[in-house]
């Protein structure tokens, strides 16, 4: 067993398992892939047990096909004995100057609404004046090592400790169960499709909050998404109803930036819209 610097372990057996794993969880047969990926079904049959090798453009072609992430793809090549190709670029890297200015966009036309950007393991890597300005309010002072529109370093704030923290921002969330939740979900369904130690100690961390229900211990898979998952949060003694959107970058070439997401929040009503256009709540 490998372990590598981000969390991830590649167990051996070769890259046969995780094809077959990859194309079952895409709910495809061995025929449906290889009509796909213009192959025989033979011939994904042998990559899968073992007597037949791929190349690396076989690799590619079925990750492309089993629309595998990029980090994963990197992880089947390496299971194959094949250097990976794609990168992973810090997001404070000045090769990411055009990424950085388009993050810095849409989080300042967010404002006076809060908006952030995290990665796939819900650390906070840039924020509005908003958000920022929320956390300080609850919690009664600047939140540390974050500035506006400015890559944050380690150690992050991490987005699930902040709603799983009943000191933090859980506090002021009145509909945290439905929040925190959909959240948890979200991780476990992360952890489903990459092997990815960091992220499962995190959710063994946040379980371990006080008054967690037990039965959150299993992965609920099966519950659809939410659509739009609205969040009341209590401040000041006011409550301000909103609901937040996910952007995702196009056609990543990149690990890190597939591995960006951008939540933006929006008044899911007149009342909310006025008092945040009125006071600077967040």
């Amino acid at each position: 067993m490998e372990n590598l610097e981000n969390g991830t372990t590649v167990q051996p057996g070769g890259v046969g398992p995780l094809l077959r794993r990859w194309r079952e969880a895409r709910h495809l047969s061995q025929l449906e892939l290889a009509l796909e990926a213009e192959v025989s079904s033979r011939h994904i049959s042998f990559l899968e047990t073992g007597r037949a090798e791929p190349s690396r453009e076989m690799i590619l072609t079925l990750g492309n096909v089993l629309d595998v992430p990029l980090r994963e793809r990197n992880f089947l090549l390496l299971a194959a004995g094949l250097a990976p190709i794609y990168g992973e670029t810090g997001l404070d890297d000045p090769r990411m100057g055009r990424v950085r200015a388009a993050v810095e966009i849409i989080l300042k036309n967010n404002e006076p609404r809060s908006a952030y950007a995290h990665d796939r393991h819900w650390d906070i890597v840039m924020a509005n004046e908003a958000f920022i300005r929320f956390l300080t309010i609850v919690l009664g002072a600047p939140p540390p090592g974050i500035d506006p529109l400015q890559v944050t370093h380690a150690p992050r704030l991490n987005v699930l400790r902040l709603i799983f923290d009943p000191d933090s921002v859980r506090k002021v969330i009145v509909n945290w169960e439905t929040i925190a939740k959909s959240l948890l979900n979200e991780a476990y369904r992360r952890l489903a499709w990459a092997r990815d130690d960091a992220l499962k100690a995190l959710i063994t961390e946040i379980l371990s909050y006080p008054d967690v229900p037990e039965r959150w211990r299993e992965p609920d898979l099966e519950t659809p998404r939410d659509l739009i998952l609205p969040t009341e949060v209590k401040l000041r003694g006011t409550i301000l109803r909103m609901f937040s959107t996910i952007t995702t970058l196009a056609t990543p070439n990149d690990v890190t930036l597939q591995d960006l997401y951008i939540e933006a929040f929006y008044p899911a009503d007149a009342a909310t819209e006025k008092l945040l256009s009125e006071e600077p709540w967040a």
